[in-house]
């Protein structure tokens, strides 16, 4: 799902932190952050499932849909086609609960906000100051056309795009993160493995959200980036040649839990450049 544009002026939207108790980052009076620590539920088990005798026998809310498709790297559409599925023993837990990234990684505490894309689990999450605010399922690169992996950042954005690989496809909420290659998240349908050109693929609701949480660049002009956006980091590699991965949850209900070493791990090759570009983005805003 290729799309790529020349550099064009774009204002960039700067986004203040609140407090939240559940989940979001916490100011003390200092103005030191401080983690708000919470625990993943330990109970939960994986079941295979014939998928219409499971839709049919069970009353189906969005709710309970919604951390099935999680569990499942699918959409809707595509949950319906497939033959089993993996259902949860508890549908009543928060979606997060079912997908693999921490709550809270202590060393992203200096880090206003980062996009973790993990390609062995195909899933996502969005960190501020090292709290988990938003998490869900994606569907990257074919093996064919895999997604880069490594440290970008959000470019530009645009409700709606046209694929310059396919004019047929349509991209909502599109923010680019690699202009030359033309390698963004979006909306697109999800068939429950990596399956795009090179982009990541996200439901309706979850690409909506990134596209109003990330931040955009800001241009010296036409040619040359003033502050670059959210850092994005793209990480692992996927079994293309095996199964799917999370198959192996009714086996190890926590097989691809993401522990926050592992995060700190990903990271820390990228701080330095992910602190020094939050600094310029800080001292624009405030001449801007």
């Amino acid at each position: 799902m290729r799309k790529s544009i020349p550099i064009l002026l774009l204002m960039a939207v700067f986004c203040s932190c609140k407090k939240n108790e559940s989940n979001k980052i916490v100011h003390s009076a200092s103005d030191t952050i401080t983690i708000v620590h919470r625990e993943k539920t330990k109970d939960i088990r994986y079941f295979m499932k014939e998928t219409k005798t499971w839709l049919k026998e069970n009353k189906v809310n969005e709710s309970v849909l919604q951390i099935v498709m999680d569990v499942n790297r699918t959409d809707k559409n595509n949950l319906a086609k497939m033959d089993s599925i993996l259902v949860p023993n508890k549908l009543d837990e928060k979606r997060e609960m079912y997908l693999p990234f921490p709550l809270q990684v202590e060393d992203l505490r200096d880090v206003d906000k980062i996009l973790f894309f993990s390609y062995p689990t195909q899933t996502f999450a969005a960190y501020e100051n090292g709290q988990l605010v938003y998490t869900g399922p994606t569907n990257m690169g074919r093996k064919k056309d895999p997604t880069p992996t490594g440290l970008f950042f959000t470019n530009w954005k645009a409700e709606e795009t046209i694929s310059t690989f396919n004019d047929e496809w349509e991209l909502k909420w599109n923010f680019n993160i690699e202009n030359k290659l033309g390698v963004g998240f979006h909306q697109y349908e999800l068939p429950g493995y990596p399956a795009s050109h090179s982009c990541l693929r996200l439901q309706e609701k979850d690409a909506r959200y990134l596209y109003d949480w990330a931040e955009q660049w800001v241009l010296e002009d036409k040619e040359n980036v003033k502050a670059k956006g959210t850092p994005v980091i793209v990480f692992g590699q996927y079994p293309f040649d095996g199964k799917k991965p999370w198959l192996v949850l009714p086996n190890n209900p926590t097989a691809l839990e993401i522990e926050a070493s592992e995060l700190s791990d990903v990271v820390a090759p990228h701080l330095q450049t992910i602190v020094k570009e939050q600094k310029n983005s800080k001292l624009i805003a405030q001449h801007n």
